[in-house]
């Protein structure tokens, strides 16, 4: 199968998309350092407590692959659009 869009088309929407999810991903599970009541010395009490940042990349990355694709055959099915 052929991209309804050139390469670096593909590429660009596939990295916006990627940068997207993650803003919105980013917030999911994330717990502050004055909820758990382990403050660091020194930090901000606001600051999460374990950012988990490689699952969320890997989610994102997962998500992103699905709306990609679903793109992707929206545009093939849809030359006018």
């Amino acid at each position: 199968m052929t991209l309804p869009v050139s390469l670096p088309m593909a590429l660009a929407i596939y990295f916006t998309l990627w940068w997207t999810l993650l803003f919105a991903v980013l917030p999911f599970g994330v717990r502050s350092q004055q909820e758990t009541g382990t403050t660091v010395p020194g930090s901000e009490p606001g600051a999460p407590q374990t950012p988990a940042l490689l699952k969320k990349a890997l989610w994102t990355t997962v998500l992103t692959t699905v709306a990609f694709a679903a793109l992707m055959v929206v545009l093939a099915l849809n030359p006018d659009a």
